[in-house]
């Protein structure tokens, strides 16, 4: 592809609008421009490395045995309210009436139209298992578009469904959406890493995150360098804490005075005791329902473990005027003490702790030496607490380390939550009727190739993966001028294209270092050189843009040698 015939608006500042690198890049480079917040065109040069990502989905797709579909971005409100996602989904989804005043949605996912499709066809155990997957736009109205493609309110998925007639099969499924996903990004040329994750307004029993690694990465994880375990912050868990040999005996609770001390750091610096010693009393309303949770006053509570232990629709802080009812104190004062009628959810981490400080219920005071089963009783211990690093690997016990990651591909397994909801149902081989269960699979094709950049970068542009490059070859004719030069650049073309490779010809008379400029930013993985003193030589110079290694080969000898440094910098 002659670069004179082609579309790269490529750009020398970095646009005002752009806050990651990879949105950064992508403009510069004319890869896409906004039309509107988190909405963007796709040129050329951006649309081909798009479908060179959404090639390798499809080919492994495929191998797995997944059948592609095309279904509709609008989406019938009466689909969505059998599974009562209506209402529940939020702002997030875009809704619209058409001329007859029915209600309609841009779909953000399918999980509703396929389901409604499936159970329209498949009514006998012999149809199943089905896996059916389509590469479409998908739409969801963000707060706050932002990053570029990374967080888009129309955006390109690859979403896939399977269907099964029980439990095993479904986990069938899901390990095989898994190994395919792992050869999807294993092919893409990315460093990734698949992490235990919750499954949000999608729903489910188990969820895995596929995150590319990324210094830049929007997304925490925590990893254990032991055994590998891997999980968002969300999910992430916590080795129980082994009890301390010889602990100290309960001293008697005394009741302290602590004016106008409410935070963790105020009342331990007053009571001259560490935070690790106070545990702070959080109260939750759970579906209209009061729980005080316990945690160590240097931790922090996850809500969503929380929210997935108690099985809670919704979650939220109670408000002063319901602790103040609920414990006769005010908020900061809170305690487990005499909170007679009130569920306790203990986190594990305050198991063995004794003689610690609690709030007394009461302004301006708090309880030391307070102990468990002497003083109160918990009503069930969990781990609530947000993960950090330092914490214990719930695997091997091993520390755990903070990590960044983008979010390219989640797995869900749905079980019948749908199917139940829709009457997706089938006969089995004893003509009884049963629930089909679910799971779902989803891929980011642009975040995939934005998270591809965030990952392969340095100063002067993009580096691509091979897999995923646009062209896999940049040529360079220093002088077009030169009628010779660029009959060597063209004949050089032709061998390459004929060995398969991708080669973006610059044919532009251009001086060489905006030529060079452009093809670091650009990013190709391998830049190829006519002219200058190499080529009076008779040979062309190569460039690898990853390592920045060059050398020189004949010209008789370029497409071959061009070939094989691709193969090995797969």
């Amino acid at each position: 592809m002659r670069l004179t015939a082609y579309l790269i608006p490529t750009l020398r500042e970095d646009p005002a609008e752009a806050e990651v690198i990879s949105h950064r890049l992508m403009l510069r480079a004319g890869m896409i421009r906004r039309v509107a917040a988190g909405i963007y065109s796709y040129l050329p040069l951006g649309y081909r490395a798009l479908r060179k990502v959404e090639g390798i989905i499809r080919r492994e797709m495929d191998r797995a045995g997944a059948l592609e579909v095309f279904l509709p971005v609008l989406s019938p409100a009466e689909l969505w309210r059998e599974t009562r996602r209506w209402d529940a989904y939020g702002k997030e989804l875009m809704r619209m009436q058409d001329r007859h005043g029915r209600d309609f949605c841009l779909g953000p996912t399918h999980e509703e139209i396929v389901t409604d499709l499936v159970r329209r066809e498949v009514k006998s155990w012999r149809q199943l298992p089905l896996n059916l997957y389509q590469i479409q736009t998908k739409f969801r109205d963000e707060i706050r578009p932002r990053f570029g493609l990374m967080r888009g309110r129309e955006f390109g998925m690859k979403d896939a469904y399977s269907f099964d007639r029980d439990e095993e099969g479904v986990q069938k499924s899901y390990a095989t959406m898994f190994e395919t996903y792992t050869r999807i990004f294993e092919q893409c040329g990315l460093n990734f890493k698949a992490v235990e994750a919750d499954s949000g307004p999608i729903g489910g029993s188990f969820s895995h995150e596929f995150m590319v690694l990324a210094e830049t990465g929007e997304d925490l994880l925590l990893n254990c360098p032991g055994c590998g375990y891997a999980a968002n912050l969300e999910k992430a868990e916590i080795a129980l804490p082994e009890e301390q040999a010889g602990a100290e005996e309960h001293r008697p609770v005394e009741r302290k005075e602590t004016p106008g001390q409410r935070t963790v750091e105020e009342v331990s610096a007053f009571l001259e005791c560490g935070p690790s010693q106070l545990v702070k009393t959080l109260l939750y309303e759970a579906d209209d329902t009061v729980v005080a949770v316990l945690l160590r006053g240097d931790h922090q509570l996850n809500e969503t473990k929380l929210k997935n232990y108690l099985g809670a629709g919704a979650l939220g802080p109670a408000s002063p005027e319901k602790i103040e009812k609920v414990t006769g104190g005010p908020t900061g004062f809170s305690g487990p003490v005499g909170l007679d009628g009130v569920r306790i959810v203990a986190d594990e981490q305050v198991r063995h702790l004794v003689n610690f400080v609690t709030g007394a219920n009461a302004a301006d005071t708090h309880l030391v030496n307070v102990n468990f089963g002497r003083d109160f009783a918990a009503s069930e211990w969990a781990d609530v607490k947000a993960a950090d690093a330092g914490d214990p690997c719930p695997r091997c016990r091993a520390a755990m380390e903070k990590v960044r990651g983008i979010e390219v591909g989640h797995v869900f397994k749905l079980g019948t939550k749908y199917s139940d909801a829709m009457g997706a149902r089938y006969l089995d081989e004893n003509s009884e009727e049963k629930s089909i269960v679910m799971g779902c699979y989803g891929i980011g094709t642009g975040r995939t190739v934005a998270a591809a950049i965030e990952q392969n970068h340095d100063g002067d542009g993009i580096i691509w993966p091979v897999p995923i490059a646009p062209f896999e070859v940049v040529l360079l004719t220093l002088n077009v001028r030169e009628q010779v030069l660029m009959e060597a650049s063209e004949k050089l073309v032709g061998e390459l294209e004929d060995r398969g490779v991708d080669v973006l010809w610059d044919d532009r008379d251009e001086r060489p270092g905006v030529k060079f400029k452009d093809a670091d930013l650009i990013g190709c993985p391998v830049r190829v050189v006519i002219g200058g003193k190499s080529y009076k030589r008779g040979e062309g110079e190569i460039r690898i843009r990853r390592t920045g290694e060059q050398s020189a080969a004949p010209l008789g000898q370029l497409a071959a040698r061009v070939e094989d440094l691709l193969g090995q910098i797969q």
